[in-house]
Parts: structure tokens; sequence; C-alpha cells
């Protein structure tokens, strides 16, 4: 199943490494059709950027 999501809603993305820690943010937008990628998120860091997210990501529902 494709990755869905909506404006509120948080994507995860896990560390793949050891050195690697866990992302946390905001989704602010969604630019693609029916709740697809890319996002625009707003990182826990209060960076913000368009993410396509990888299989290393997963959302949580607002």
């Amino acid at each position: 199943m494709a990755m869905q999501a909506k404006p509120g809603d948080r994507l995860i993305v896990e560390g793949r490494t050891d050195t690697a820690h866990r992302r946390e943010g905001e989704i602010l937008e969604v630019h693609g059709e029916n709740g697809s990628p890319p996002y625009m998120v707003r990182w826990d860091d209060g960076h913000e950027g368009t993410v396509y997210p990888g299989s290393d990501a997963h959302v949580s529902e607002s």
C-alpha cells in the first residue's frame, strides 16, 4: 500500500545506522494525489523541507 497522509499527520523516519537518529516532523502540506508524497514537513528541530519518504519512513495519523 502506498504511503498516504494529510496535513497535521506526523512523518517518522527511522535511523538506518547507529549514527543516524530517528527524525520526526509535522506534515504541513501534501503535494501528491490522494495523500501521496511529496510532503512539506516541519521537523522537530524547526527546519522545513520537501520530503520524498523512503522505505524507512511511516506516517502517524493526527
